[in-house]
C-alpha cells in the first residue's frame, strides 16, 4: 500500500516537473524474486525516476545526508530505503546487512555503486563491496542504465528544474550463484561496462 502511494506521489512530482521517462527492458526483470538493481548515479532525480521505472518499486541504499531532506526522507522511509553512513564503517556494514535482509524478505533494492553523483561521460568505478547484499541474499542483480536525469536539475543554471525526456534501461538478470569466485570478484566492473554500453544506445534515441 505504501509503495503504491509513494509511486503515485513520485509520478505526480515528475509530471509537474515535465519529466518523461522512456523505459526499456522491463520484461527482463524476474517476477518471482526480489532483485538488486545496480545503477549509475548522476542526479537527485535518479531516486524518483528509478523508483517509477521499476515494475513494483524498490527501496534504495542512499547516502546518509539525504536524511536532511524532510519530505523526501519520509517518502523514502516508507519504501524501505536505507541511509548509508560512508564515514562510519561499522554503521555502514550494519546498513548493508539490513539491506541483505530486505532482499531475503522479498523486497527489491537499488544501489548506486559509484558512491556519489557524477556528471562525467561514463560512470565512475563501481565499488565491488556494494554488491555483497545480492551475493549474501542469493538474488539476481539487474543492471540499470540511467541517462538524462542531470538535465532535469543539476545541469541547469541555479539548479532550476527543466522539462526533460530521460531514459532508463534494464539489462539481463545476473545470477551470482552461477558465477565462480573470479567472476564475482569483478562483478561491479562487468555491470559498469554493460551500463556504459546501454547508455550509448540512449544517445541514439535522442
Amino acid at each position: 500500500m505504501a509503495q503504491h502511494m509513494i509511486m503515485k506521489a513520485f509520478q505526480t512530482c515528475l509530471r509537474f516537473a515535465g519529466v518523461k521517462i522512456i523505459v526499456e527492458g522491463e520484461e527482463k526483470i524476474p517476477k518471482d524474486t526480489a532483485v538488486l538493481y545496480v545503477g549509475n548515479h548522476s542526479s537527485y532525480y535518479d531516486i524518483l525516476c528509478g523508483f517509477c521505472a521499476t515494475p513494483t518499486g524498490a527501496g534504495f541504499f542512499a547516502k546518509k545526508e539525504m536524511e536532511k531532506i524532510p519530505l523526501l526522507r519520509h517518502w523514502m522511509e516508507f519504501i524501505n530505503c536505507l541511509f548509508l553512513d560512508r564515514k562510519n564503517i561499522k554503521e555502514g556494514l550494519k546498513t548493508m546487512n539490513q539491506g541483505t535482509q530486505y532482499l531475503k524478505d522479498g523486497f527489491s533494492m537499488v544501489i548506486f555503486p559509484e558512491g556519489t553523483r557524477s556528471q562525467d561521460e561514463d560512470p565512475h568505478t563501481f565499488k565491488e563491496g556494494s554488491l555483497r547484499p545480492a551475493l549474501k541474499a542469493h538474488v539476481p542483480l539487474i543492471p540499470m542504465a540511467i541517462s538524462g536525469t542531470a538535465d532535469i536539475l543539476e545541469n541547469n543554471k541555479k539548479f532550476t528544474v527543466k522539462p526533460t525526456t530521460m531514459h532508463i534501461s534494464f539489462g539481463d538478470p545476473i545470477y551470482p550463484d552461477l558465477m565462480d569466485r573470479a567472476q564475482q570478484k569483478h562483478l561491479g566492473e562487468t555491470i559498469r561496462e554493460e551500463i556504459i554500453e546501454m547508455r550509448k544506445k540512449h544517445k541514439t534515441m535522442v
